[in-house]
C-alpha cells in the first residue's frame, strides 16, 4: 500500500505543476485579449492568431486544469444524496462513480484524442518521409511546422491545441487512479483524507 500510496502522491504533485500551468495560461490569455484590443483600436491592426492564441490558452486551462480540480474535490457533482452520507458512504460512492464512470471513460477519450492529435500533427507529411530518407532534425522540423493550419488568414497550426486533449484525457485518468488509491487507503486507515464536499455556489 505505501508503494500505491508513494505514486499517488507523485501523480498528484505532476498535476499540481499542470494545475499552476493552467492557472498562468488564464493569465497569459487575458494579457493576449487585453493587448490585441488595445492593438485594434488604437492602430487598427488585428490578426487572427491573436484570437486563436487565446482558444489555445483557454483549451489548456481547461485541459490541464480539469485533473487538479479534481484532486481537489472541486469538480460539479450531481448532488441529490451524496452531502447526506457519512465520510464511509462517501468514499464508497467515489470509487464507485471512479471506477466504473471516470476511468473508462478518461481511458476511451484518451485513445480517441490520440488518434485525432497523431491527424493534425502528420497532415502536412509526404507518404514517404520519414526519419532516415530526411534525418532527424529535418524530418522533426517538418513535422512540427507542416500539419494542419487554421484556415483563417493569419491562423495557426492546429497540433498545439490538438494535443492538450489526449494530454488532459490522460492526467485525468491518472489523477482518478490516485483517488482510487487514497480512498482505498482511507478504507483501511492507511491515509487520512478530508471526505467533506461542499457545494458550489449557484
Amino acid at each position: 500500500m505505501n508503494a500505491l500510496l508513494s505514486l499517488a502522491q507523485r501523480i498528484d504533485s505532476l498535476n499540481d505543476r499542470f494545475g499552476k500551468f493552467a492557472a498562468w495560461a488564464v493569465l497569459l490569455s487575458c494579457f493576449i485579449s487585453a493587448a490585441n484590443a488595445v492593438v485594434r483600436y488604437s492602430l487598427d491592426y488585428s490578426s487572427n492568431s491573436f484570437l486563436e492564441i487565446q482558444w489555445y490558452l483557454f483549451a489548456a486551462c481547461v485541459m490541464l486544469g480539469a485533473a487538479q480540480v479534481l484532486r481537489l474535490n472541486e469538480h460539479v457533482r450531481v448532488d441529490l444524496v451524496y452531502s447526506r452520507l457519512t465520510g464511509h458512504g462517501k468514499v464508497y460512492v467515489d470509487l464507485f462513480g471512479l471506477i466504473l464512470f471516470l476511468m473508462p471513460v478518461m481511458l476511451y477519450l484518451t485513445w480517441l484524442s490520440w488518434g485525432f492529435f497523431v491527424v493534425k500533427l502528420s497532415t502536412g507529411m509526404a507518404p514517404g518521409d520519414s526519419i532516415a530518407s530526411m534525418g532527424l532534425m529535418a524530418y522533426t522540423t517538418k513535422l512540427l511546422t507542416s500539419g494542419e493550419v487554421s484556415s483563417n488568414a493569419g491562423g495557426l497550426i492546429r497540433w498545439p491545441a490538438a494535443l492538450v486533449l489526449p494530454l488532459g484525457f490522460a492526467l485525468v485518468t491518472l489523477q482518478g487512479l490516485a483517488e482510487i488509491i487514497k480512498r482505498v487507503a482511507w478504507l483501511a486507515h492507511k491515509f487520512e483524507m478530508d471526505t467533506h464536499y461542499e457545494r458550489p455556489l449557484q
